[in-house]
């Protein structure tokens, strides 16, 4: 097994937010459940742009109807690249090399893979030998089990047995979420973050839960590559601007900074009762 990286790694660490799109809408799911839609935004071009404006420097997409084998969001994929400029990374229903190459041709500067990743370990590494540092394996877990197909399913595998088969390849990364905090703001699971940042060499970024600016500076401080963000700035339970004036990789620590973003007054949560954040809006 390649060497753990040690704590306190000096690889710059980025807070990136997600742009999940299902219907050509940008959403946020609860717990990974494609009928728990908390968040439902109509314009998801507008709020890459918005996130950009904010200052963050890279930014996570997911194609959920990709990922569930529902639809596709290519051509939204290709809109957020050429108008939202920036380090763009994207998944979601990635299962040839045909998809990965039109990402990337499309000025994606990494391409997230999940359920054949898993299912099929040659492919995996013919792809990532063909674009080496440009793939990153989605492990999706539940449990400490990785999951497939849009986390549908229990591929039987733990995590450690994951990150261990994937250790010669020359991957960008890995991108863990721990589905079941995903989209619930109630934090991160500390003790299996520790596990999977010392259970491999490769870049991590950490998804599912991160509600706090102390988790974020905890995963910084432990060597993650990065924290996917979603919920939390959506809803308002991280100050997007704190964030990216922080962590945000375009101005972090004191760089330029904007004032674009401002909370909604429409894209309530499903009961009615909480406002989002919509970064596609300005203060005027």
């Amino acid at each position: 097994m390649t060497p753990p990286r040690p704590a306190g790694s000096s690889r710059p660490f980025a807070a990136v937010p997600a742009v999940d799109l299902k219907g050509g809408r940008c959403v946020q799911l609860v717990g990974g459940r494609p009928d728990d839609e908390r968040v439902s935004l109509p314009d998801p071009v507008a709020v890459a742009r918005g996130w950009r404006e904010r200052g963050f420097g890279v930014l996570h997409v997911v194609d959920l109807d990709a990922a569930l084998g529902s639809g596709s969001n290519l051509d939204l994929v290709r809109a957020i690249a050429r108008e939202a400029p920036g380090e763009l990374q994207v998944g979601g229903g990635v299962r040839d090399e045909a998809l990965a190459a039109e990402l990337l041709d499309a000025g994606v500067d990494r391409v997230v893979v999940g359920t054949r990743a898993i299912d099929d370990p040659d492919w995996l590494a013919a792809l990532a030998g063909r674009h080496p540092g440009r793939i990153v394996v989605a492990a999706d877990i539940r449990d400490g089990e990785v999951l497939r197909r849009g986390w549908t399913e229990g591929s039987g595998l733990r995590i450690l047995e994951v990150l261990d088969a994937l250790a010669e390849l020359p991957l960008a990364g890995i991108l863990c979420t721990d589905v079941g905090r995903e989209g619930r703001v109630e934090g991160i699971d500390r003790s299996g973050v520790l596990e999977v940042l010392r259970g491999t060499a490769h870049p991590v970024w950490i998804s599912g839960g991160v509600t706090t600016m102390d988790e974020l500076r905890f995963l910084r401080s432990e060597g993650a590559a990065g924290a996917v963000l979603g919920m939390a700035l959506y809803t308002g339970s991280l100050d997007a601007e704190a964030v990216a004036h922080a962590f945000g990789g375009a101005g972090a620590e004191g760089g330029a900074r904007t004032d674009a973003g401002q909370h909604l007054d429409e894209g309530q949560d499903t009961d009615g009762t909480n406002q989002t954040t919509d970064p596609a809006r300005t203060r005027r």
